[in-house]
């Protein structure tokens, strides 16, 4: 009667492959801004800005993977009642 949805699930390839990613990419800017031709101050502002960066755009995905996750559980609630609504109902009931 009721369609349970298949959990997602990432592989262990593809979470590989996203820390591998990231790795690459903090290390390629870390090492652009040591290698950077600037004043000290200049590099920490540059390194300070890529840390709240990152900091933002994992939080910017929490909060979209949450309301995600939210809408999802408004719709199993919602579709509950009806399935209840529905199997409760007697059409040859007299009113």
């Amino acid at each position: 009667m009721s369609e349970t949805p298949v959990k997602q699930q990432s592989t262990t390839a593809f979470y590989g492959q996203a820390v591998a990613s990231f790795a690459v990419a903090m290390a390629a800017t870390a090492i652009g801004i040591f290698r950077l031709n600037a004043d000290a101050w200049v590099r920490g502002f540059l390194a300070i800005a890529v840390l709240y960066l990152v900091t933002s755009a994992f939080t910017l995905a929490k909060v979209i993977r949450d309301r995600q996750e939210a809408g999802q559980i408004v719709s199993r609630v919602e579709q509950a009642r009806v399935e209840k609504l529905l199997a409760e109902h007697d059409p040859f009931q007299k009113l």
